[in-house]
């Protein structure tokens, strides 16, 4: 094949000029004014020179199977068109030879402007097929690469039959796919970028390299691809770090698996399989925490724990915010645990009335009214609790302070209600025995004492809520069980206040009292 580098140069042709006419006529010719004798043979040779130029001679030129030269030879004459024109018949003798009958400026100059044209083509094809060498087609295209191959082989073929236009066409195939080649450069690079981040999700390192080989070749220095690489020389550790982790998820420890994963998402962020196996472990785990928190939490209230099946269940929601099933055991424990106090202070309320304690039978049935004022035991047990209570504790006082039965009032009262609690059926063994302590009691306190009183008929006496005395030497009362005073005052003296007790099992008091003390 020629090179494409060859320039073509006009074919050149001479066109036989007739003989100058001479200035004299020979002595055999004709007169001026008349056609010399040689004219018209002369006019005859052109016609037939002319009629076999454009009759005879293009039927030889086009058909070049019937050239008895090769094709080699063929190429030399047209890359050297000079030759093979008319002008080329002369010699360096000087000797110039009529042209012969297959010789076709005119043909030889179309011919001449094919091959240029297919040369044109073919040096296209040629800068951009090394272009593309340079960006590695052979390693991303190979298949492409050969069928340009083969359209310029078949192109060659043509162009050394001399069938230019033919091989011009099938030049021009071949450039029309390397072009398209050489458009497809971006989505070949991004193509492969997303081969070698496909093989990194899937742990092939084999072909994750061999894409970014391709990248590298495509445009070296890209940016993403030096990502790559570096995420590519990680993977090996990677991939133990998953294998690590998938063998503690097997073995049921989910946590070691999470913080082997982690180790991985920090190895490589951008690796997205760990991140997801991350995310699904990390849900994974809270929901195992979230059913041992469940768990917990209902072993606790089975076993009415209220404070540690809340604390449990609190943290189930904790873990899953919004979590209807752990709201839900929150109720039940609160529900529980209500139920549980109320069921508490019905058997305590029980407890205290069967132990006749009736202000702590009280106290239970209002603390149960203040937790759910409809309940009915609490309702039922206010009303026996309350009027035994109030009973209770004006016994107790009554015992506890005889003296003030001492008042006629007071004993008025208490006989009173002592005749109310003798109506009270079933008695129990505190009331029983209040009723007989305070019979004894109101008895010796309805029993009068005699008490002596004696002063020195200058002072004035009297005792409180019983009497006024005045001036006497000695006197006796009749005195309830109780404590008294006495008052003495005499002009000119200080007053005297004494205070005494009247107590039915002991011998009546000696009361003295008489203003000494000069003022």
């Amino acid at each position: 094949m020629s090179s494409h580098k060859e320039q073509l140069q006009p074919t050149p042709f001479d066109v036989v000029q007739p003989a100058p006419v001479a200035a004299a006529s020979s002595p055999g010719s004709q007169p001026q004014g008349g056609t010399p004798r040689w004219v018209l043979p002369a006019l005859g040779g052109l016609v037939l020179l002319a009629a076999l130029v454009i009759f005879w001679l293009p039927e030889k030129v086009s058909t070049p199977a019937s050239a008895p030269a090769d094709s080699s030879q063929a190429d030399e004459a047209a890359t050297n068109p000079a030759d093979a024109s008319p002008a080329a018949a002369a010699r360096p003798n000087g000797q110039g030879a009529a042209p012969g009958p297959d010789v076709s400026p005119w043909s030889d100059a179309q011919m001449a402007k094919l091959r240029k044209e297919a040369q044109d083509v073919l040096a296209q094809l040629l800068e951009i097929q090394e272009s593309l060498e340079e960006r590695g087609v052979q390693q991303w295209a190979p298949e492409q690469l050969a069928a340009v191959a083969a359209l310029a082989t078949a192109g060659d073929e043509l162009y050394r039959g001399r069938d230019y236009a033919a091989a011009k066409a099938r030049y021009e195939d071949g450039l029309k796919q390397l072009q398209d080649l050489e458009a497809s450069i971006p989505a070949e690079l991004a193509r492969q970028l997303a081969l070698a981040n496909e093989a990194l999700e899937s742990g092939d390192l084999a072909r994750a390299t061999a894409a970014l080989d391709r990248a590298d070749a495509i445009d070296p220095g890209n940016a993403e691809a030096a990502d790559l690489r570096r995420r590519v020389e990680a993977l090996p550790q990677l991939l133990a770090l998953l294998e690590s982790a998938a063998s503690a998820e097997r073995a049921g420890d989910l946590a070691g698996a999470i913080e082997l994963l982690k180790q991985a998402v920090r190895l490589d962020p951008g690796h997205q399989r760990s991140g997801s196996e991350l995310e699904r472990l990390t849900a994974a785990y809270q929901e195992q925490r979230f059913n041992e928190a469940m768990t917990a939490g209902y072993a606790a209230l089975d076993a009415q724990q209220f404070d540690a099946a809340r604390t449990a269940f609190r943290k189930a929601a904790s873990l899953q915010s919004g979590s209807s099933e752990a709201a839900s055991a929150l109720q039940e424990v609160e529900a529980a645990a209500t139920a549980s106090r109320l069921a508490s202070l019905q058997r305590s309320g029980a407890a205290d009335e069967q132990a006749e304690q009736w202000q702590q039978a009280v106290t239970a049935y209002e603390q149960a009214q203040k937790i759910d004022a409809n309940v009915l035991f609490a309702r039922e047990g206010l009303a026996r609790s309350a009027n035994r209570a109030r009973l209770d504790k004006q016994f107790r006082a009554a015992i506890d302070e005889p003296q003030r039965l001492s008042d006629a009032a007071v004993a008025e009262a208490t006989a009173k209600m002592l005749e109310m609690a003798r109506k009270i059926s079933p008695r129990g063994p505190v009331l029983s025995s209040q009723i007989e302590k305070l019979e004894v009691l109101l008895k010796q306190a309805n029993t009068p004492i005699t008490v002596a009183l004696r002063s020195d008929l200058q002072t004035e006496v009297m005792v409180y809520k019983v009497a006024r005395l005045g001036k006497f030497d000695q006197r006796e009362l009749s005195l309830r069980p109780g404590t008294y005073t006495a008052v003495g005052s005499r002009a000119g003296y200080r007053d005297v206040r004494l205070e005494f007790t009247v107590t039915p099992d002991s011998p009546p008091p000696s009361v003295t009292i008489a203003c000494t003390e000069a003022i």
